[in-house]
């Protein structure tokens, strides 16, 4: 296999370190706008980088991708960059002949004239408007298979085929007890998708009822996580498992709630009261008084540290998983399918802190399943349209198990 990883940020980075260990492929190329940051993520792989090669791309010009991507003859792009970029990247494998693996799916638009009740454009909706298209190439476009979503489908779909005969409930919950020394202000993850993910209307669905939306930080509840992690509170944000995983496992209900903690949603808030949530450029004045246009969202990533530095002050874990409530065998049951990385691990194993690690093996994982030819469909696929016991059993043998918390 001939992979194209376009980012080097964070979770680039660490897809190739992870990737670096495994033999399912003979060539991968690391772009990058900047291409010092795609040249450092293929020298620090030392000796174990003679596989990988350092380019530059513009991730928002579907030609360039397309002529990298059948001049380096990849089989598979796999998109590491950050939602905005999703839907020159697609229109770009698919025009090239290859695979799509991404980790985030295309931009949702809220409803113009009742936000926290009905969808406007749902998250994905673009790319599955192009389902055909990918269907009649018979190459396959894999939606969303990062950690959430991604690995959380794969467990929703394990518990539906295995766990289940009934499903009411399906939720996918989210929470953490990490820390950052020095900062009282750094998230783990790209701020630019956190205000995305956060402030956006949540998305609910309901068998009788479709798609819906809520008001932001919706219906909180406290949720007990795993390996030491314990109670957190959790609310409704939306996510792409909500528009996934409806359309290949029968449940009742399906919703995403993530453990943001007071402090969090209040900062969050105040960016938005503040109009610092906005994409949309205003002109300020630069040192020499000359008008310059930028993105309210984009400096408060600017100013806030790159989430990939902080695993050297990072501390604590990070849980991702799914919660199942139904029947089986006639009696009611309630399970916790989840997946935890310590920091303290990741660092030590791979150089890369938890959060961007976790998010970075699932699609190494898929893109060895890829190869293999066990997962062989072609169409828009969400992570939950192909079989589970695969993907679960190589995540194990990665070295990153799993585990089920039965609750009923």
């Amino acid at each position: 296999m001939r992979v194209l990883l376009v980012g080097a940020g964070g979770v680039g980075t660490a897809i190739t370190r992870i990737a670096a260990r495994r033999d399912f492929f003979d060539h991968f190329v690391v772009a990058d706008y900047d291409l010092s940051r795609a040249e450092a993520a293929v020298t620090a792989l030392g000796e174990a980088g003679g596989r990988f090669h350092a380019r530059r791309v513009d991730a928002s010009d579907q030609a360039a991708v397309a002529a990298l991507l059948t001049g380096e003859r990849c089989d598979v792009l796999l998109n590491a960059t950050d939602p905005r970029f999703v839907m020159p990247l697609f229109e770009a494998a698919l025009a090239a002949d290859s695979h799509y693996v991404d980790m985030a799916m295309s931009l949702s638009r809220p409803h113009p004239g009742n936000p926290y009740a009905e969808c406007g454009v749902k998250l994905g909706d673009e790319q599955f408007e192009r389902a055909g298209a990918w269907e009649k190439s018979g190459r396959l476009a894999l939606v969303g298979m990062g950690v959430e979503p991604g690995l959380s489908d794969v467990f929703a779909r394990y518990a539906a085929d295995e766990l289940f005969d009934a499903i009411e409930e399906i939720g996918i919950r989210d929470g953490a007890n990490l820390t950052v020394e020095g900062h009282d202000f750094a998230p783990s993850f790209n701020i630019w998708t956190t205000i995305e993910e956060c402030l956006n209307p949540p998305v609910v669905y309901e068998r009788d009822r479709g798609w819906f939306t809520t008001e932001p930080f919706s219906e909180p509840e406290v949720f007990d996580f795993p390996e030491g992690i314990g109670p957190v509170e959790c609310v409704n944000v939306e996510h792409e498992e909500v528009l996934l995983v409806p359309r290949w496992v029968d449940a009742r209900r399906v919703t995403f709630k993530y453990g943001l903690g007071e402090d969090f949603i209040g900062k969050l808030k105040t960016l938005h009261a503040l109009g610092l949530d906005s994409t949309e450029p205003v002109t300020v004045r630069g040192a020499d008084g000359t008008p310059v246009r930028v993105s309210p969202r984009d400096v408060v990533a600017a100013c806030l540290p790159d989430p990939a530095t902080l695993g050297e002050r990072m501390s604590g874990k990070t849980c991702a998983g799914t919660w199942v409530k139904g029947t089986k065998d006639g009696r009611p049951r309630e399970v916790y399918l989840y997946h935890v990385v310590d920091n303290q691990w990741s660092m030590r194993e791979y150089g890369s802190q938890a959060v961007v690690w976790q998010t970075a093996v699932n699609p190494v994982v898929a893109l060895e399943l890829i190869a293999a030819g066990v997962w062989a469909e072609s169409g828009v696929l969400g992570p939950e349209a192909l079989p589970p016991r695969p993907f679960l059993d190589l995540l194990t043998a990665y070295g990153s198990p799993w585990g089920i918390r039965d609750q009923s």
